[in-house]
């Protein structure tokens, strides 16, 4: 698959619940700690290699920012890095707190 698929934010927390997919939350270290989607990975160019090298490139990958804009490019460089299907998740971490989905911070 060549291209970056796109899903809304009730369908990524399911797929996530079910195991189907993994999510990344593209968003700034504070941002992150603030508040994140529950057992999301923060992707970063400091943990990029980490990602990449844990990564199973058939497990399908959802790139979520802050609305939706960011995560379209971040995850056309995971498809060009050889993973099969990735998602950018429509309205970012905004929709996921205004349809108020299971969040975490860091402590």
């Amino acid at each position: 698959m060549e291209e970056v698929l796109h899903i809304n934010v009730q369908s990524a927390l399911e797929k996530q619940q079910q195991g189907k997919a993994r999510l990344v939350d593209i968003r700034d270290p504070q941002s992150f700690a603030l508040a994140h989607p529950t057992n999301a990975f923060h992707l970063t160019d400091h943990t990029l290699t980490q990602f990449i090298q844990e990564a199973d490139y058939e497990e399908p990958v959802m790139v979520m920012c802050y609305h939706g804009i960011s995560s379209v490019g971040a995850a056309q460089y995971l498809l060009n890095q050889g993973f099969e299907e990735v998602y950018t998740v429509d309205g970012g971490f905004e929709a996921w707190k205004r349809e108020q989905l299971p969040v975490e911070s860091v402590e």
